[in-house]
């Protein structure tokens, strides 16, 4: 009760920042100060706040859920790749969308996309896909919320009441600072875990004994060595991950917050320490995973242990798909890094190391805000609502959509059942991945049209469908079991359920959908015709 107290004393500090501390007069009412903070962020919030805002419960939680069950090559499956093609991707795309908007007024990216390609409808279409892709990463944020609560407080805080506490400060501050109260909580927030993330990994690993006794300890044992190799994820699965990233520039609030930078200048101090950052937050979210297999006097982490050697036993075989998934959900590690600071940490200091945590998991503030912008300029203003009812209503229909998007991520929250780590990574990151190419192509490619963009956005969208059709239709093999292989030609597994998802030709979904997505892009291009010369000219042309 002291910890969950200690959690909801920083919500406050959060709601203070972000609706009063750094609000600007008039900018709440215009609709360029609101959504994009007047395109005025400094360097050190526009750096901190960048980061933070892709540090979410996936970051946190789900690593260590991950490693917990997988190993140590959860760091390489995202944080390395990541830390090379997100920089790469900002420092390409990012600045070239910050100078395209700067130069022409664009508050979103399908606001980019209309008047690149001369299209009006098929935009519509690109912010249709791109909300729902956005919905399950707004949803993680819910759900790490609630997971932290309830474990920071030993039960004391329900899920369902964390979870909602967390959506309504969220959804305070988002509705009243907008971006800047936003992106001032960010900075706040990452600052907060990067100091508390090293606290939390030096107090735990003494509590442990050391991560170096700790790890001699688990490469001794036969049941835990496999938790220091790569050898649980294949080859296939491991080079599938390094599409993942290039979902980072794709995702909406990732590309509308590149617009609020106040010079160009500052995207080279990004570049530069964004792979520090990730370091910094995904080294002890990973190992504090890893080494919670050996913290087996927590008897919550031991019933994690127990159901997960549960099915991997040959009478798992036995039980009923509903007994599976309960025994999925019990050894599902999503909190173990708070089941450690709960045993290891003062209580005083595991609240304010929950806090820590909390202000990573809570990035959803972001998400919901370019769901907010995009709706009210892409849809809104695009069909007549702002030259109507003119800009302060087109503010307060944004707020409103904040309100009624926050209450549908909380109420999906609670009954989803996916953990945190695979609902990013099969539905939101896949997805966005894969919608990269039409970034790219409307930014480098003179020859891109709205058919080929088209094209790409209806292949993405059945693909994601596709995916979780599937998943929902094939019963996902136990742990430690053969791939289901649905389709196979010559003795080569084409389409196969596993038991974190679904592979095609051995690779994660997001490889086939990327690559096809592209492929659609060039071939609908080249065999249709071209925006003005006019149009092409002021975006390659101009000096």
């Amino acid at each position: 009760m002291t910890q969950a107290l200690i959690v909801i004393a920083y919500l406050a500090v959060v709601v203070y920042i972000g609706v009063f501390a750094f609000r600007k007069k008039g900018e709440s009412h215009d609709a360029e100060g609101y959504f994009l903070a007047g395109r005025s962020l400094g360097p050190a919030v526009f750096l901190l706040s960048l980061f933070g805002t892709n540090m979410t419960a996936f970051a946190i939680l789900g690593s260590s859920g991950h490693a917990f069950a997988n190993g140590i090559v959860t760091y390489g499956l995202m944080a390395s790749s990541s830390g090379l093609v997100i920089p790469l991707t900002i420092f390409l795309v990012g600045t070239r969308v910050w100078a395209l908007g700067k130069r022409h007024g664009f508050m979103t990216p399908v606001q980019l996309f209309r008047d690149r390609w001369e299209c009006n409808h098929i935009g519509t279409v690109i912010f249709a896909l791109q909300a729902v892709l956005l919905v399950p990463y707004i949803i993680i944020g819910v759900m790490g919320g609630g997971t932290t609560l309830a474990a920071v407080s030993g039960g004391w805080v329900p899920f369902w009441l964390g979870g909602l506490i967390v959506a309504l400060v969220v959804m305070s501050y988002v509705f009243f600072g907008g971006m800047r109260g936003t992106a001032w909580v960010n900075t706040f927030q990452t600052v907060l875990f990067l100091v508390f993330g090293a606290v939390a990994l030096i107090v735990i690993a003494n509590g442990m004994g050391g991560f170096r006794a700790t790890a001699e300890a688990m490469l001794a044992s036969p049941g835990t060595a496999p938790l220091l190799t790569r050898e649980r994820i294949s080859p296939w699965y491991f080079f599938s991950y390094t599409f993942i990233p290039l979902s980072a520039i794709a995702f909406p609030h990732i590309t509308i917050f590149c617009l609020t930078a106040r010079k160009l200048s500052q995207f080279r101090k990004t570049v530069t320490l964004y792979p520090l950052c990730i370091a910094a937050i995904w080294l002890p979210c990973v190992f504090l995973g890893v080494m919670a297999n050996r913290a087996t006097d927590i008897p919550e982490i031991k019933a994690k242990l127990d159901a997960r050697r549960a099915l991997v036993a040959p009478t798992a075989a036995t039980l009923t798909a509903e007994q599976q998934d309960h025994l999925r959900d019990q050894a599902a590690g999503d909190d173990v890094i708070l089941r450690l600071l709960d045993r290891h940490a003062p209580i005083w200091l595991a609240g304010l190391l929950g806090a820590g945590i909390m202000a990573a998991v809570m990035a959803s503030d972001s998400q919901i805000l370019a769901l907010s912008t995009m709706f009210t300029e892409d849809v809104f203003a695009h069909y007549g609502g702002k030259a109507r009812f003119g800009e302060g209503v087109q503010v307060q229909t944004g707020r409103l959509f904040v309100v009624l998007l926050t209450a549908f991520a909380y109420f999906v929250a609670l009954q989803a059942p996916e953990r945190i780590f695979e609902l990013a990574i099969q539905y939101a990151f896949s997805g966005f991945a894969a919608l990269s190419p039409l970034l790219i192509a409307a930014l480098f490619w003179r020859g891109s049209t709205k058919w080929g963009a088209l094209a790409a956005t209806v292949w993405v969208a059945a693909a994601v469908i596709a995916v979780a059709v599937f998943q929902q239709v094939v019963q996902a093999p136990l742990p430690g079991r053969p791939p289901v292989v649905v389709w196979s030609v010559g003795g080569l597994d084409v389409l196969a359920r596993t038991p974190g998802g679904t592979t095609v030709l051995k690779f994660m979904p997001v490889v086939p959908m990327t690559i096809v997505s592209a492929l659609l892009m060039i071939v609908g291009s080249v065999l249709t015709a071209k925006p003005s010369p006019a149009t092409i000219r002021r975006y390659f042309e101009t000096a």
